[in-house]
């Protein structure tokens, strides 16, 4: 399975956001990329399990 890192950044506007960085394995070459998202704190869960 393949890392994955959550930071807390700061509130905005009263929504809290975190930036998701989740390594994705390319069916292609079989080399890791990262790919990073700027997402609310309530969705973390949702976007790491997909």
């Amino acid at each position: 399975m393949a890392k994955k890192v959550v930071a807390t950044l700061k509130k905005e506007g009263g929504v809290t956001y975190a930036k998701v960085i989740k390594a994705v394995k390319s069916d292609k070459t079989g080399a890791y990329t990262f790919r990073e998202e700027m997402v609310p704190t309530t969705e973390v869960k949702d976007t790491l399990a997909k």
